[in-house]
């Protein structure tokens, strides 16, 4: 593949990269994106809305399909990415290690919530989208993908079952969350998310100290003493 980068030179001597075909896709996604929040709350979220975004950025049937291949659910990806970046700008503000897990989380989740929120008619329409049974694979992914990043900015660095199930725990959360912040207010949202959080506390108070691995460890003993015999004492 041909490189088609090159460099231009400032007035000023320095020299700096010009932006080859993999800049030009980033930002045309994005400007497709802004035009299609622009017109979401008039068209919904479908192929119909995809088109016409594509049309206010001078973009042909060609150019779409190489751009947004999956048309309605690329463009919602985009949308839930941006979401998840403004989220984390926001949170930029609020050093994470100063703060308790139960206020890292509440943090995590006021700022997603925040960001959908501000693209109001979009993210009611994407979520629409998303909770059709044909879209349940892509919405699941991409709260999930939400939920990762949401705990890396908490600090987690687990890496046993505990990520997954932080992840999981998160996700229960921020699905019905949206809803709620999108169709009933912040206040609705915020209580929801504070009852939420109390359960989650709760439950990781129950599990600490519990070794869950015992009953799998008392199978494998009893395998091995079946196979090999009794210890020697």
């Amino acid at each position: 593949m041909t490189d088609t980068s090159h460099t231009t030179e400032t007035s000023n001597g320095q020299e700096h990269a010009a932006k080859g075909p993999a800049d030009w896709a980033i930002r045309t996604e994005q400007a497709v994106l802004d035009a299609a929040i622009a017109r979401a709350g008039r068209l919904g979220w479908n192929s119909q809305l995809v088109r016409a975004a594509c049309e206010a950025e001078g973009l042909s049937l060609g150019d779409q399909e190489l751009l947004i291949p999956h048309g309605a659910r690329d463009l919602a990806a985009l949308l839930s990415r941006r979401h998840d970046e403004a989220a984390l700008k926001a949170l930029e503000a609020t050093p994470a290690h100063t703060l308790k897990i139960r206020e890292r989380i509440a943090a995590t989740l006021s700022a997603r919530l925040e960001a959908a929120a501000n693209d109001a008619e979009a993210s009611k329409k994407c979520a629409g989208f998303l909770a059709l049974p044909f879209n349940a694979d892509l919405g699941i992914s991409l709260t999930w993908e939400t939920a990762d990043k949401l705990w890396r900015w908490a600090g987690d660095t687990a890496t046993d079952q505990n990520h997954y199930s932080k992840r999981t725990i998160l996700s229960g959360i921020l699905a019905p969350a949206l809803t709620i912040r999108l169709f009933e207010g912040m206040e609705a949202a915020d209580k929801f998310c504070a009852r939420r959080i109390e359960n989650v506390m709760q439950f990781e108070k129950w599990k600490a100290g519990k070794d869950f691995d015992a009953p799998m460890r008392k199978i494998t003993d009893f395998l091995g003493r079946m196979r090999y015999g009794p210890k020697a004492g």
